[in-house]
């Protein structure tokens, strides 16, 4: 659990990318998790919480060889993430905000929104494993 202050995002986002190298996770991989990781944990800390001081941000996680599934949680009024508008719509590529939903989407290959969208949960698969179980002959083709 953390502050709503900006500079706490520091504190999980290292603890999970040191899990992420422990768990031999690819440099792409690790770069797309820590990417979605900063998007999400800010998105909390100011659009969640109103970088209120007196609220928190829960981050939990599980890590295996396999896959990273993050959970962060807000203490905000929540939002609905169906409405949040096309950044890539011409009329918004001038704004500098609005583009973290699009990049979690893109580089995570499961997301989801709990919760009234207080709560995101995001899963990456670790491609160094999935190579690896594919050429032992571990996997279908």
């Amino acid at each position: 659990m953390i502050r709503s202050d900006i500079r706490q995002v520091a504190i999980p986002k290292q603890l999970i990318l040191k899990e992420l190298h422990r768990h031999h996770f690819r440099e792409k991989d690790a770069f797309a998790l820590k990417l979605a990781l900063e998007e999400a944990l800010v998105n909390a800390v100011k659009h969640g919480n109103r970088s209120d001081p007196a609220k928190r941000v829960t981050v939990r996680f599980s890590i295996s060889d396999e896959r990273a599934e993050i959970i962060i949680r807000d203490e905000g009024g929540g939002f609905q993430p169906d409405k949040v508008p096309d950044p890539t719509l011409p009329e918004r590529l001038p704004l500098p905000n609005g583009r973290g939903i699009m990049l979690i989407r893109a580089y995570m290959d499961e997301v989801s929104y709990r919760d009234h969208g207080r709560e995101i949960c995001f899963v990456k698969m670790n491609s160094c494993h999935c190579a690896s179980s594919t050429e032992s002959g571990g996997a279908n083709p």
